[in-house]
């Protein structure tokens, strides 16, 4: 029957599909009006001191200022004039070589720009937005289907590499469907079921019901198919649904399959439905331009985002019972949910992709220079840090420990690349720190994926932390931009080098910050041992912030971003998070989410566990929005 089993499987696919709008919501269209903030204090700033470098054919950065003519276009651009505020206060702009505003002028345009910023009115204006229809990616469908049939065939490890997009690859957008992944559904669902029903453990999941003489074999098939339908579409399956699957079986048999056969028939269309491969969320009613979500559609957004896989019986009990979404039950499960095992799924899968782990695997230092590095260190350094986060996770810490904490966890072979003693065998066991390292900056899986094969970058170290943990991503280099000279014959440090390289004023407006941030690292290598000299050279770790805020070495580097930066950190953390827990790219309007997020933060001292409660409550995760909501 396996040879045509996937005809009958393609016959019911176009019946269950579901049409889907997948288009995304715009923001509120902003007023027109102006006000007296941008026509007194903002545009005659602009004009003094920015237009000529950005208001030609060609603007600096790729940044126009000459288009804004009005305060409403402050409220539609929102987080370009978030980091316009930031630049302008921390006097990287105007440019080193053109005229500086003085003080009186330049804290006006900040105040006025700052007040703009203030107006908009999140009462009136909330978005809980539109998440575009989501496929399982690889990992949500080896998990799904671990937790469905019981068993961990892995079969998506077959399938094409899923895109990323906003820096990860749950996002709907992006997450296409090519023939050949069509064909790869088919063939694993297939071989899915042949699997598991060839396993003892595995059938008696699926197969519950038996025949008695009081019931009869088409009605112990109809038991077992409608429950396994339900856990695989993650909702109670629809009557209409479980007669076409029936029908199905049906014309199996009458084409001359068993009745053994049609059931597994039935079963492959099950993994091969949308509903399975897809999760799928109504859209509001016609005239309605937005709904809360049911508690499965809830209890399917929560799951993926904490475990990358289906609800469990809880949820599912939960959901079936209506009472989900009450708080105190919904922070409860967040809670149950982060301490349960599955939880290593946030790890692998927001962790992997925030802090670039899974990059380590492409990573090869030059081994003439680094010849001590090998595959078992860097399989060491990726374990670091998946062990600090899962603790931080478990254990319900603060997310400042993610830039300040003194602990870590090693094995022998790391503790003795930290210069650490006392650690011996292959097992990670949790060690208190010395004054050189603090949080996951100055680990060495960071440390080497931030680095060039042959030498340190405090440009890319720099970089890292401002993309990854302030949330302020540079600009791309300009055109025509001259590489760093790495010969030999190059004279100087590298931070005489860098300050040379920074003699371009178009690249030191960037440099500024980001190389000061990556000299605060220098005492680390390539990958991530400490050291003294770089060469003939003295290692040099100072550096000043904007605000002149000075640091010397790392340690007091982690103490300016743990306490100084903390809201920054917050912010750009919450953020991310939000994104992945979303599976869509957030919006200006999201601002207003990602504030009430952030004080729910602060009101529980940062703990990690309240980030996530913020994130499952906020209604960009609880509500979604209609086709035309403007």
């Amino acid at each position: 029957m396996k040879s045509g089993s996937s005809k009958f499987v393609g016959l019911l696919i176009g019946t269950l599909c579901v049409a889907v709008n997948v288009a995304v919501v715009a923001e509120d269209p902003p007023p027109t009006s102006d006000s007296p903030n941008f026509s007194q204090s903002i545009r005659p700033f602009l004009q003094a001191h920015c237009i000529r470098c950005h208001g030609d054919d060609e603007p600096e950065g790729g940044l126009a200022l000459d288009t804004y003519r009005e305060s409403a276009r402050i409220q539609s651009d929102y987080e370009t004039w978030e980091k316009i505020l930031r630049i302008v206060q921390e006097r990287q702009m105007p440019p080193e070589d053109e005229p500086r505003p003085d003080e009186p002028e330049l804290q006006s345009f900040c105040r006025a720009v700052q007040a703009e910023l203030e107006t908009f009115d999140c009462t009136s204006h909330r978005h809980a937005g539109r998440v575009t229809i989501r496929r399982l990616n690889r990992a949500e469908y080896n998990n799904t289907i671990r937790d469905l049939i019981g068993i961990d065939f892995r079969p998506a490890a077959e399938f094409p590499s899923d895109d990323v997009g906003n820096g990860f690859d749950n996002i709907g957008e992006v997450l296409s469907i090519p023939p050949i992944l069509l064909e790869k559904y088919l063939a694993a669902a297939e071989s899915i079921v042949e699997q598991a029903m060839q396993d003892a453990a595995a059938r008696r999941r699926i197969v519950v019901h038996e025949p008695t003489p009081e019931l009869s074999l088409r009605e112990a098939a109809r038991r077992n198919l409608k429950r396994f339908a339900t856990r695989a579409f993650r909702r109670p399956v629809r009557d209409a649904e479980l007669d076409r699957l029936m029908a199905l079986a049906k014309f199996a048999i009458d084409q001359g399959a068993s009745p053994d056969e049609a059931f597994r028939t039935t079963l492959q269309a099950v993994l091969a439905s949308p509903h399975f491969l897809f999760r799928v969320e109504a859209d509001p009613p016609l005239g309605q331009h937005v709904r809360q979500l049911d508690d499965f559609e809830v209890a399917c957004r929560l799951s993926y985002f904490l475990w990358s896989s289906m609800p469990d019986q809880e949820l599912f009990d939960l959901a079936m019972a209506g009472t989900l979404q009450a708080p105190a039950t919904l922070d409860q499960q967040v809670m149950r949910m982060l301490r349960d095992p599955k939880a290593a799924a946030l790890t692998e899968n927001f962790a992997g992709q925030w802090l670039q782990l899974r990059s380590l695997a492409d990573i090869a230092p030059d081994p003439g220079r680094y010849p001590a590095f090998d595959d078992d260190l860097r399989a060491a350094m990726r374990r670091e840090t998946e062990l600090f986060f899962a603790t931080v996770v478990r254990e319900d810490r603060s997310i400042l420990d993610f830039l300040a904490a003194d602990f870590s966890y090693v094995n022998e072979r790391l503790a003795a690349h930290y210069g650490l003693v006392g650690v011996q065998g292959d097992a990670f066991r949790h060690v208190q720190l010395d004054d050189r390292r603090r949080g996951i900056l100055t680990q060495a899986s960071i440390l080497l994926i931030t680095s060039n094969p042959t030498r340190t970058s405090p440009v890319k170290r720099g970089k890292w932390i401002m993309d990854n943990i302030l949330g302020e991503p540079p600009p791309p280099p300009p055109e025509g931009v001259v590489e760093l000279d790495e010969t030999p014959e190059a004279l100087g440090s590298l931070r005489e080098r860098l300050e040379q390289h920074r003699s371009n004023e178009a690249c030191a407006v960037c440099h500024r910050k980001m190389d000061q941030l990556g000299f605060g690292l220098e005492n680390f290598d390539v990958i991530g041992g400490w050291r003294d000299r770089d060469g003939r050279f003295e290692i040099d770790a100072s550096g000043t912030l904007p605000g002149d805020v000075h640091f010397d070495g790392p340690a007091q580097l982690m103490q300016i971003l743990s306490e100084q930066n903390k809201s920054a950190f917050s912010r750009c953390l919450a953020e991310k998070m939000l994104t992945y827990a979303l599976g869509r790219g957030l919006e200006s309007y999201d601002r207003c989410a990602v504030d009430d997020i952030i004080k729910q933060l602060e009101q529980n001292d940062y703990r990690f566990g309240a980030l996530v409660r913020a994130i499952v409550s906020s209604e960009p995760f609880r509500f979604r929005e209609s086709l035309g909501k403007k």
